[in-house]
């Protein structure tokens, strides 16, 4: 029973999207870039330039962008998020 019940928790957390406003909260200036990913989850475009990486995660509805300096996040925005 107990299985089960790990199996089902699993898949309802599997099922919920990174891409929340708890989520966003949880982030901060100075993080890593691998903190942020595990937080959020690999993003779905980063462009690079200059020693600075900016990442989306999400679409034109909801998203949250980040902006890395030396590999530590510098700025974050989101959009569309509740």
């Amino acid at each position: 029973m107990k299985k089960l019940t790990a199996f089902i928790m699993l898949i309802a957390l599997t099922g919920c999207s990174k891409l929340s406003m708890d989520n966003y909260q949880l982030l901060k200036t100075g993080m890593s870039y691998d903190e942020v990913t595990a937080i959020i989850g690999k993003p779905d475009s980063c462009e690079e330039a200059l020693g600075t990486r900016s990442c989306v995660w999400g679409d034109e509805q909801k998203q949250i962008k980040a902006a890395f300096l030396a590999e530590k996040a510098m700025l974050f925005s989101h959009q569309g998020l509740k």
